[in-house]
């Protein structure tokens, strides 16, 4: 039975009239549509419960995102929003703003299909993997209240991919001195605007310096989560890696959004080429590949050629490219600049001798 049908069955509480307006919308669509039903899954009254649950999930939405993330027309959505007022759903509008629901309104939940279910788990199999305790903890807590609540078919269903699914990662193993349960207080930290005090080791300068930060994003990459926020103590804004972290204090002190810092453009920046030399390397077509998706930090151009492709990279220094090409072996060859070659010709040279005193 379609869930739009068993709504019919269910009684509105006087708190919520959407549920009234579903099932009227449903008696008198059930007879005229339920062969469209079949071909379309009933696409209007489907769209009218997604909105109110992504309403529900936003402070303030814009009639542009609605109208993007349902793939419908503006003026569809203004008249899905006035449909949702006309039968008691108390959505506010604010002009120049967007939509929000008044608080303290909320559609009772509905159950997970079952690809929505192995969706969560695979989730939390990456939240196990790729976290900290206290984000690991969290998880599984949640995973456990929604099975809970999923049918014996739903539940048999989860049961076969918990044994067929695994996710092979480096293992995390935190070192002795350092905190590995800081996930959780970072991201409440970042929602309320709470100053944390940190105590944060540089192995750079081998030593570890106490500080005030301003908490604004959390960033993974390099297979670590890092944590960027305004430093008192340097007056910028750095990056920490969590897994650095010794101390971790959230106060009850907040401070002001600064305006100044955008995610989306912090990343473009920060993953921007750095440096002024630029280096041409001819790869064969296989490792070509591997450079693409592993590789890729400074790449900026690639010219395909006979038996391989040049590809022109951007780096501050050739250091650490002599150490990297090397471990390519003969499927590499340098193009420019000269010194480069000289470099790893006085390297590999180095290397034959130390093994020859061996």
């Amino acid at each position: 039975m379609p869930w739009w049908r068993r709504i019919i069955q269910l009684k509105p509480s006087s708190e919520n009239s959407a549920l009234a307006f579903f099932r009227k919308k449903a008696k008198i669509e059930i007879d005229t549509l339920y062969f469209f039903y079949l071909k379309k899954s009933m696409n209007r009254v489907d769209r009218l419960v997604a909105i109110i649950l992504f309403l529900q999930s936003r402070k303030l939405v814009r009639a542009k995102d609605v109208a993007e993330h349902f793939e419908i027309s503006m003026r569809t959505v203004y008249r899905d929003v006035k449909a949702l007022c006309e039968a008691g759903v108390p959505v506010a509008a604010e002009a120049g703003e967007g939509y929000s629901l008044v608080d303290g309104y909320h559609l009772p939940p509905i159950m997970f299909t079952a690809e929505e279910t192995s969706a969560l788990f695979l989730g939390s199999k990456f939240v196990e993997k790729q976290t900290d305790a206290s984000l690991v903890k969290n998880a599984q807590s949640a995973l456990a209240k929604i099975r809970s609540a999923l049918p014996q078919t739903t539940l048999d269903y989860l049961e076969k991919l918990h044994d067929s699914t695994e996710i092979f990662l480096r293992n995390r193993q935190p070192q002795a001195g350092f905190r590995d349960d800081v996930i959780v207080a970072i991201q409440d930290a970042i929602a309320n605007n709470h100053v944390l005090e940190i105590e944060y080791f540089s192995p750079r300068h081998k030593n570890s310096t106490k500080r005030d930060i301003e908490p604004l994003a959390m960033l993974h990459y390099s297979h670590q989560w890092h944590l960027i926020a305004f430093c008192r103590l340097r007056q910028d804004f750095r990056d920490f890696r969590t897994d650095r972290l010794k101390h971790i204090l959230s106060r009850d002190e907040t401070f002001s959004p600064r305006k100044d810092f955008v995610l989306k453009d912090y990343i473009e920046n920060y993953f921007k080429p750095q440096g002024s030399l630029e280096i041409k390397v001819k790869f064969d077509q296989q490792l070509a590949q591997t450079i693409r998706e592993r590789y890729a930090y400074g790449l900026i151009d690639e010219e395909p050629v006979k038996n391989g492709v040049i590809m022109t990279f951007v780096v501050p220094d050739l250091k650490w490219v002599v150490s990297w090409l090397l471990s390519l072996d003969t499927r590499v060859e340098v193009i420019s600049p000269v010194s480069l070659k000289k470099d790893l010709l006085q390297q590999a040279q180095a290397l034959v001798l130390h093994y020859q005193k061996k």
